[in-house]
């Protein structure tokens, strides 16, 4: 067994200990993520290694588990070293959620005291914690409430027919069905054409709301590094490339990543119809949730097309230690003057300014 883990055991509390591992050779880790309930895709040792293959990104895991028994808990982080917006550790950049896998409470309060010391002793501007309904019982006293999402999760336990009668009739049925009649048709896979195609219309999307896009590598990276568990579907009208998502799976869970099409076709309902469709191939291959991504509170027309799939979404808390204002908070003026920037940008430019920008934002 491969458990290259390191003892930083300066400090000790009630035989306490920490190690630090790395997730992405270290067996144990996969091994933990898939038994442990809370664990998601962004846990897993191949969305980490996309991570450091496309930004550098290093992995860690915080544990109590010595290395030469099974892990009883974990935390997982990204080291983030950049000279423009400073150095941090992130669980888990670019993830929408990644809750501390632990069980015992006086395990995870020890992991919690013993990395607010590492990011004083070390430097760190600060540590950010990404939770699922956020407890306050892992916050530190002296964190900052750093951001808070929407996270929209479609049961699919029952069956078909019933998962659809409970969509919004009008937003979601409808326009399922008008995709249908309009004559879409569908390609889904992993091929290098697929993956343009996608990255395509992603671009096209970020140009409208005036922002740069993820680097090209970054989906070659999470295809290459997750294989059967990415998804790519394109949808077309009359050869045309209109719409496409991006989906990952993990154990019973689908996750909707990305999105991304065509504003003057989107009348035709693509993306209601390209949803449906991951829906009822997940469904069939076991999937019991359909995660559907984190939604800014302030984003009121992304935020009303996910509640007609989910009526009552779930809250994501990012909190930060210490509490220290973000270096890559893209709110107020600074918002504006960077849209304005990138409104006026050709897509080559974005593109360029994306691979650039990028690795600082994580």
């Amino acid at each position: 067994m491969n458990t290259s883990s390191s003892t930083i055991g300066v400090e000790r509390v009630r035989s306490f200990c920490c190690y630090r591992l790395d997730p992405t050779h270290d067996r144990r880790w996969a091994d933990f993520v898939d038994r442990h309930p809370r664990s998601s895709v962004f846990h897993t040792p191949d969305w980490l290694r996309a991570l450091r293959r496309t930004y550098g990104y290093e992995p860690t895991v915080f544990t109590t588990s010595p290395p030469t028994g099974p892990l009883r808990n974990g935390l997982v982080f990204c080291r983030i070293n950049s000279w423009l917006t400073g150095s941090r550790l992130v669980s888990l950049p670019f993830s929408d959620h990644c809750d501390p896998l632990y069980d015992s409470q006086e395990d995870l309060d020890f992991l919690i005291r013993y990395l607010q010391s590492t990011v004083e002793q070390e430097n760190w501007r600060y540590l950010e914690v990404r939770q699922v309904n956020g407890s306050q019982s892992i916050v530190p006293k002296d964190a900052l409430l750093a951001a808070t999402y929407r996270l929209h999760v479609l049961d699919l336990r029952p069956n078909l027919d019933e998962v659809l009668r409970r969509l919004d009739k009008d937003s979601v049925q409808r326009r399922i069905r008008h995709a249908e009649l309009a004559g879409m048709s569908e390609r889904c896979g992993r091929s290098d054409d697929l993956l343009k195609e996608f990255y395509g219309l992603f671009v096209i999307t970020r140009g409208r709301h005036h922002l740069p896009p993820a680097p090209y590598a970054w989906f070659r990276n999470l295809v290459q590094c997750l294989d059967e568990a990415l998804e790519i579907r394109v949808a077309y009208k009359d050869e045309t490339p209109i719409s496409a998502i991006l989906t990952l799976r993990f154990k019973d869970v689908l996750y909707y990543k990305y999105g991304c099409s065509i504003a003057r076709f989107n009348r035709f309902g693509a993306m209601p119809w390209l949803l449906w469709r991951a829906i009822v191939s997940g469904k069939s291959m076991g999937a019991t949730e359909f995660d559907m991504g984190r939604t800014e509170e302030e984003n009121v027309g992304l935020l009303t097309f996910k509640n007609h799939w989910v009526p009552q979404p779930r809250r994501l808390v990012y909190w930060r230690f210490p509490d220290t204002p973000s270096p890559n908070t893209v709110n107020g003026w600074k918002l504006r003057m960077a849209k304005h920037v990138f409104s006026s940008m050709p897509d080559g430019l974005r593109v360029i300014a994306g691979r650039l920008i990028y690795p600082h934002i994580g």
